[in-house]
């Protein structure tokens, strides 16, 4: 079955996005997304600073979106108001079917490598692997993680550095914010022994077994909705590709689930907020070790000490 939408568009200055995106969520009670201008230069140093970017929100098509279109106008005419100078276009909006949105993107999602071995593949494309790559079949559906974006490719990244060190024993391993079971996958194939996907989201659980099924990993990677404060386990590597705030929030329960010596990887987390999570997890008994970067995300690597 076809579902309708209608999809507001507003075209904004981009310094104006998180507070617009913010907005637009609680409005509609569904997620945003963000689509940048296209721009016509060389270098960086060639583009201008007043970049406009257009945001998108979604309501169902039965809902009467004449409160909800009033509210969202005179949002952007009080925006207006305070920051004179600035455009603030009108907002769009039209019927859309799900079909249009839900599937389109996967024209953009093509066989990617990541790291040394990785080779991500979608289901639907067929790609020829070398000889020493580690193949990992991937359908999102409407979860995270097609290893495309910034956060899972740092993740994948550190994880792949941290499995080739020496471990006594393959190391278990927690995946927090499992998504589309990308990266807890990728640390099977790159020899994890017990391996963990958690996701609040039940939704998400489905297309990561799924995934795991296509890969031949269901057996060997575990999948649950408990909250991380209610896990008793302790795993030698965890790796948490969600929100800063949410990794600082945790930050006390992923210590505590660390065995000694073992290893975190926190992604998820935009530049200007690497300094929040450097000082939610300062009181720790945690090692910080590096941090990657990858256009305006960062990943950061912990360790925590072993016992004498």
């Amino acid at each position: 079955m076809n579902e309708s939408w209608l999809e507001i568009a507003c075209n904004i200055p981009a310094e104006y996005a998180d507070e617009l995106a913010s907005f637009l969520t609680d409005l509609s009670g569904n997620g945003v997304c963000m689509e940048n201008i296209c721009v016509d230069a060389f270098s960086p140093g060639e583009i201008p600073d007043s970049l406009r970017v257009t945001i998108k929100a979604y309501l169902p098509a039965d809902v009467d979106q004449t409160l909800r279109m009033a509210e969202l106008e005179t949002y952007l005419q009080e925006l207006s108001a305070s920051r004179p100078g600035i455009y603030f276009a009108p907002p769009v909006i039209e019927p859309i079917r799900s079909e249009d949105w839900s599937t389109s993107w996967k024209i953009h999602f093509k066989p990617l490598r990541v790291g040394k071995r990785l080779l991500i593949v979608p289901t639907w494309e067929e790609a020829v692997p070398m000889p020493d790559d580690l193949l990992l079949r991937i359908d999102p559906g409407m979860a995270f993680g097609t290893g495309g974006h910034e956060t899972t490719q740092l993740c994948l990244e550190l994880l792949e550095k941290c499995m080739d060190s020496v471990w006594p024993a393959p190391p278990s391993l927690l995946d927090l914010g499992t998504g589309s079971g990308i990266l807890a996958m990728a640390a099977s194939l790159l020899g994890a022994g017990r391996v963990l996907a958690l996701d609040i989201d039940p939704d998400a659980l489905l297309v990561a077994r799924e995934n795991l099924a296509v890969n031949g990993l269901a057996e060997r990677v575990a999948c649950d909705t408990i909250p991380l404060e209610l896990l008793t386990e302790s795993f030698d590597i965890i790796l948490a590709n969600i929100l800063a705030e949410e990794l600082v929030r945790l930050a006390s329960c992923l210590a505590a689930c660390l065995n000694p010596g073992g290893i975190l990887i926190l992604s998820g987390i935009l530049i200007e907020k690497e300094e929040l999570v450097h000082q939610g997890f300062a009181a720790l008994q945690l090692q910080f070790i590096e941090t990657g970067c990858a256009g305006e995300w960062v990943a950061m690597l912990y360790r925590r000490a072993v016992l004498p």
